[in-house]
């Protein structure tokens, strides 16, 4: 048997992201859970922990957050509450193009904006085509649907036995816990549920419903929490989650994906990782796309969740005029390696709609792939992955590099092009 919690509030997108703040918002979703009697009133907030602020953000908050403190800055709940959600908001902060203004204006009830105040300081205010801004900023080319793409490419909701929960592997399932994240990556997989309210409505009952599922089917032993972002739940709240599903026998691996750590360092809280200490073994993956987000704030809060003794590993999706270059994919994944973060997988960009703009070909993958594998330790090479449309799972890909055979011996191209026997005899 499950046993029983309960949570505090968590952070949600409202179905009318103009209308209504998230400050409305947390306080209606508090007032909500305070008429449940099972349920306590939310606890008041801390104080920011220490954290390092890095020469350039705080450049960028002297300029236009020049009333704001320390502490609230590196108050991860004041991060959200303040970011930048709408074309106003954006022009505040960068020159935007044609392109982005219109976009924005336009974007209507598709993926939403939203940039926390810390990653927008990444960001270059003039260059529309700056890697990070690239990923946050709509363009144009993101109101146009390309040939193949969907809604929902992966097939996730075909693979979907109960709300929330996606089933497609043997011995594991992921498992969307919320719908909002800190930032909205122009390429999500998931654009068409994050940011809004829908059929999955992430409260108790639908928890419940995955929850009993995962109990009553023995082969699941791996669940990966996502959604949304994981880490922008309230602890109290994730720490009920993981506790139900530690609590189920045959649960032996509890993963975490989530992009917190790259834009909104000041999450990762002396509290959040006691709490995340009592779930072990407990792993987290964790989105990365840049080496310009290799702050010294990123290198901290990546720090502090290996020295909880949280095994980490990096995905990275590639995108057209961000990543699609080995010498910036080297950049990332050595520095990935420096902040304790280990590179795991290179997806290749799913054919969502409106995601022509940000793709690239398959062999563009192949050729970073190769410009890795040899020149630089294993330890920083990513498995590149297509994520088969349709529910066809992840599909790794390697440069081949079998030329031939020539007799007993097969013919093998290493990493610098040179060709190697090794004596492989055919069946005797």
């Amino acid at each position: 048997m499950r046993r029983e919690g309960h949570w505090v509030a968590s952070c949600y997108e409202p179905d009318q992201p103009s209308q209504r703040d998230t400050n409305q918002l947390l306080r209606s979703i508090e007032a909500d859970h305070r008429t449940n009697p099972t349920d306590p009133p939310a606890p008041p907030e801390r104080c920011a922990e220490e954290m390092v602020v890095s020469e350039r953000t705080r450049e960028f908050r002297a300029r236009f957050y020049p009333e704001t403190s320390d502490s609230d800055w590196n108050d991860w709940r004041w991060q959200l509450r303040h970011r930048i959600r709408d074309v106003d908001g954006l022009q505040r902060l960068f020159a935007l193009s044609e392109s982005e203004r219109k976009t924005v204006d336009r974007i209507g009830g598709r993926l939403p904006v939203g940039i926390t105040p810390y990653y927008a300081s990444l960001m270059d205010p003039q260059d529309p085509f700056e890697p990070i801004r690239r990923t946050m900023i709509p363009v144009g080319g993101e109101l146009v649907r390309g040939r193949g793409e969907a809604d929902d490419p992966l097939g996730e909701d075909d693979d979907s036995p109960v709300p929330g929960l996606v089933h497609r592997y043997p011995d594991r399932v992921l498992f969307l816990v919320t719908n909002f994240c800190a930032t909205y990556c122009r390429y999500c997989t998931r654009a068409r549920m994050v940011g809004h309210t829908g059929e999955h409505h992430f409260n108790t009952k639908q928890y419940e419903r995955a929850l009993a599922y995962i109990e009553s089917h023995p082969e699941i032993r791996d669940v990966l929490l996502s959604g949304g972002d994981p880490l922008t739940m309230g602890d109290d709240r994730l720490d009920w989650l993981l506790g139900q599903l530690r609590a189920i026998r045959h649960v032996e691996f509890l993963r975490i994906g989530t992009k917190v750590p790259a834009v909104l360092p000041q999450r990762i809280t002396a509290e959040l990782l006691r709490m995340l200490r009592r779930h072990h073994p407990l792993w987290m993956s964790i989105h990365f796309m840049h080496p310009n987000e290799l702050t010294p704030e990123v290198q901290e809060a990546c720090e502090r969740i290996a020295d909880a003794g949280i095994p980490t590993g990096s995905q990275t999706v590639l995108v057209r005029g961000v990543n699609d270059d080995v010498e910036t994919m080297k950049r990332l994944v050595h520095g990935l390696l420096r902040v304790r973060v280990r590179p795991y997988y290179l997806y290749q960009c799913d054919p969502i709609a409106g995601s022509e703009h940000l793709r690239t070909r398959v062999e563009d993958g192949l050729r970073i792939v190769g410009g890795l594998r040899g020149f630089t330790t294993g330890y920083a090479c990513p498995t590149f992955v297509v994520d088969g449309p349709g529910g066809g799972g992840k599909i790794a890909l390697v440069p081949d590099p079998v030329v031939g055979r020539d007799g007993d011996d097969l013919l093998l191209r290493n990493y610098a092009g040179r060709v190697v026997r090794y004596p492989d005899p055919g069946p005797r």
